[in-house]
């Protein structure tokens, strides 16, 4: 087997997962490459940090550079969580393909998936369900006579980005990763904060599918360098982390067999000539049980370690195709395993359902819990305690952010 030398992007926790599963699945360290990693990763024994000035592409690309020589005997891989990375690995492609395996799809197809409103054609065409979406460009044709257009929906709805990267580059007061509006005169505030912050791309507005956090289920795929889908997995969305900025982030789920589901995603993924790692969002409407695809993200998804706890290692799935040019025939996750990032009494308030409860307390006796940041190999103690405070403070954050269950998880 080639020696490997996992490189990340981001020093946060879905950076920290993948680092996980490469070191559960080769043993070895990672390397984390970010301008202010947390201690969650400058504190671990299971990664290198290499310095970076700024998350500028120059100085990300040196980086990257001066990783690769430093490492002539390994083969180099590098992974990313955020659509900000992926934006830049895709835009450097012909700079690092010689130097890094990339499970990243083409530029071509990550223009296409990464467009809300691309995906929802794509969908359509292949008979998969998304919300009804009005589009609403920010683009500024009139010179300052920009007006909104008018919608054909009934509120509430839900307005969130067409596209990360545009969105990323800009800040203002009361920034949200999706937002929940209840009145055309809120929706009317959002469209003035974005316009005075300078964004000038396509924002979108959708009808709002109703039910809870529980309703959202989480698919990750891989897709190796043949075109086959070699894994799929999902989990079922237990709760959210409602802070602003990290809306629709699930900090717990169980993972779920979903037939119908895996289907529909391995369509979509052939149809648009997709390669390496895809986690698409879906929800569930409680009143039919009609599945309605939300996006997906051209990487692993932040909270990939539910493949891992589950029995599939996506890191063992990806460097057989990219590194040893191995074929791999498919497999799925089938295990049941509750991933949670925060406390089960915490997880345990906002469980309307008692099923859902019941089920919780099952997999807590057998001992079928993980959260990825708690590693047996990562021994040191300043780190264990970094992230136990962690856990601890989602009570501080719910509290301030969620109080109190809805129906609508809003």
């Amino acid at each position: 087997m080639t020696q490997i030398q996992p490189v990340i992007l981001g020093g946060d926790i879905g950076a920290y997962a993948i680092g996980r599963s490469f070191h559960e699945a080769f043993g070895v360290q990672s390397v984390c490459l970010a301008p202010a990693p947390t201690e969650l990763i400058t504190r671990s024994e299971i990664f290198r940090v290499h310095p970076v000035a700024s998350s500028s592409d120059a100085d990300t690309l040196a980086a990257l550079l001066e990783v690769a020589a430093a490492n002539p005997h390994a083969r180099c891989v590098l992974m990313a969580n955020t659509d900000f990375h992926v934006d830049f690995i895709i835009r450097h492609r012909a700079q690092l393909e010689d130097h890094y395996a990339l499970p990243f799809p083409s530029a071509e197809v990550v223009a296409q998936v990464s467009d809300k409103v691309e995906f929802a054609r794509v969908c359509d065409s292949l008979g998969i369900r998304t919300p009804r979406t009005v589009v609403v460009p920010l683009a500024d044709p009139a010179q300052g006579k920009w007006a909104a257009p008018a919608l054909d929906l009934t509120f509430p709805v839900v307005a969130k980005t067409a596209k990360g990267a545009p969105y990323d580059a800009v800040d203002f007061p009361g920034k949200r990763k999706i937002y929940f509006f209840t009145s055309p005169e809120e929706l009317a505030e959002l469209w003035g904060s974005l316009r005075r912050a300078g964004f000038r791309d396509d924002f979108l507005v959708q009808e709002l599918i109703p039910g809870d956090n529980t309703a959202m289920r989480s698919i990750t795929a891989y897709v190796d360098s043949t075109g086959e889908v070699t894994l799929l997995g999902s989990a079922r969305v237990l709760l959210e982390d409602h802070a602003p900025t990290m809306v629709g982030n699930p900090v717990a789920m169980i993972t779920k067999v979903l037939p119908e589901l895996w289907e529909d995603a391995k369509r979509f993924l052939q149809a648009t000539g997709y390669r390496g790692f895809a986690n698409f969002d879906v929800k569930i409407d409680p009143r039919d049980g009609t599945a309605y695809f939300f996006e997906v993200n051209p990487r692993i998804g932040r909270n990939s370690y539910y493949m891992t706890a589950a029995g599939h290692n996506p890191m063992s799935v990806m460097v057989a195709d990219l590194v040893n040019g191995e074929s791999v025939s498919p497999r799925t996750v089938t295990r049941e395993v509750l991933y949670s990032l925060v406390p089960l009494a915490l997880l345990k308030r906002y469980l309307v359902s008692a099923a859902l409860r019941r089920e919780v307390a099952g997999l807590a006796r057998a001992g079928r819990v993980v959260d990825p940041l708690r590693y047996k190999a990562d021994r040191g103690l300043r780190r264990r305690l970094v992230v136990e405070a962690q856990r601890l403070n989602h009570f501080r954050k719910f509290a301030r952010y969620y109080p109190k269950p809805t129906q609508s998880s809003f």
